[in-house]
C-alpha cells in the first residue's frame, strides 16, 4: 500500500475510534471510497470477495438449511436450522418465504441439497436480496460462520463510490491495521487504473465521524 503509510493508518484507525461515544452495541470501522475517472455505466462493474485475517462483522444472524450433521453442528453453535422438508410449510407463498428470509443475514445451505433449495425457495429469497451461500459437505458450519464473518466483498452500482467493513471495534489496532491494509490493496487490485481510480479515502466507525485517510 505504496500510497499510504503505516503509520498514517493506524494514526487514522485511532482517530476514528477516539472520536466516537460508546454505544450499547459492538460497532463495526467502515472505508468509505469516492471513485474518480470510473464511469460504472461504462467501465466493467465488479463484484468480487476476499476473506481477511479477522472478523469484521459481528452481528450477522445466520441459519442454515441443511443435512442432519450440518443441522447437529449448528445447534450446537446456537445456530437456527431448518431441513428442506422443513421448507414445505411455507407452501409456496411468497410472503412467509420473504418474511422468513429477511429476518437473516445468511442463509446457509447444504451443498448436497442446495438445488433443491434453490428449486423450492430459490426465486423468492433472490427477488429480496438473499442469496443462499452453499457449505460443502467436508466443511464445518462453525468454520463456514468464521470465514462469513471474516469476508468482504466491493460491489459497484450506478455510482462511483463503495464502502465496506474492515473490522469491529474489539479488535486490536493492529488487527484493524492489517485488515484495512489488506481491504485497500485488494480494491486497487479490482480497479482498471489503479491508485488513480481513487480520489477519497475515510474511516469511520458506524455512528461515529469519518477520518479522511487519502
Amino acid at each position: 500500500m505504496s500510497k499510504i503509510t503505516t503509520e498514517q493508518t493506524i494514526k487514522c484507525i485511532e482517530e476514528a475510534l477516539e472520536n466516537r461515544k460508546q454505544r450499547k452495541f459492538v460497532e463495526s470501522l467502515e472505508i468509505q471510497v469516492m471513485l474518480r475517472d470510473y464511469n460504472p455505466e461504462r467501465e466493467k462493474r465488479f463484484n468480487s470477495s476476499t476473506v481477511l485475517n479477522t472478523p469484521c462483522k459481528s452481528n450477522l444472524k445466520f441459519v442454515i438449511v441443511g443435512t442432519m450433521a450440518h443441522l447437529e453442528q449448528a445447534k450446537e453453535h446456537g445456530i437456527e436450522g431448518l431441513t428442506k422438508d422443513d421448507l414445505k410449510k411455507f407452501n409456496n407463498e411468497a410472503k412467509l418465504i420473504k418474511k422468513w428470509a429477511r429476518k437473516y443475514d445468511v442463509i446457509l445451505v447444504s451443498d448436497s441439497i442446495n438445488k433443491d433449495v434453490t428449486k423450492s425457495i430459490g426465486r423468492y429469497i433472490t427477488s429480496i436480496g438473499k442469496l443462499p451461500v452453499p457449505i460443502s459437505e467436508k466443511e464445518s458450519v462453525a468454520e463456514k460462520v468464521s470465514e462469513l464473518k471474516k469476508t468482504i466483498r466491493f460491489r459497484v452500482k450506478k455510482f462511483p463510490w463503495v464502502a465496506q467493513s474492515f473490522g469491529i471495534a474489539t479488535s486490536t489496532v493492529e488487527e484493524l491495521r492489517q485488515n484495512l491494509t489488506k481491504t485497500i490493496n485488494f480494491l486497487v487490485s479490482l480497479l482498471p487504473k489503479g491508485w488513480a481510480n481513487i480520489k477519497t479515502l475515510h474511516v469511520k466507525t458506524t455512528m461515529g465521524q469519518s477520518q479522511r485517510l487519502y
